[in-house]
């Protein structure tokens, strides 16, 4: 004999909706909350600090996370240190820390794929 099959209730589009709504509200909060914040903290001196050290330190986190993983062959040490060496370069002519970040990442995944 047969296990009967049970139906499953069609949720309705108000539940949807709703559910949707909320996702909408609390994306939109996540995305305001850190201006928000940082309208209040402006003159904090931990913001300047930050400010002036976080772009080299990510830049450290990014050098020793490339570099973790490099071997002897051709195809591990070059793209970092090509990659390296375009970040280094974009940086000290331009200063600007987003610039070289995104184009030393790009250039190293770039090089990854074309040697590795």
């Amino acid at each position: 004999m047969k296990t009967p099959v049970t139906a499953v209730p069609v949720l309705g589009a108000d539940y949807l909706l709703a559910g949707l709504g909320v996702m909408f509200v609390v994306t939109v909060a996540l995305r305001a909350a850190p201006f928000v914040a940082l309208t209040r903290l402006r003159d904090s001196s931990l913001v300047r600090y930050l400010g002036r050290t976080m772009p080299a330190g990510v830049m450290a986190v990014l050098v020793v996370y490339t570099l973790r993983d490099t071997s002897a062959e051709l195809g591990s040490w070059l793209p970092a240190t090509a990659a390296l060496a375009l970040t280094l370069a974009v940086h000290l002519a331009f200063r600007r820390a987003a610039v070289s970040i995104i184009l030393g990442t790009a250039a190293y995944m770039v090089l990854l794929a074309g040697l590795g």
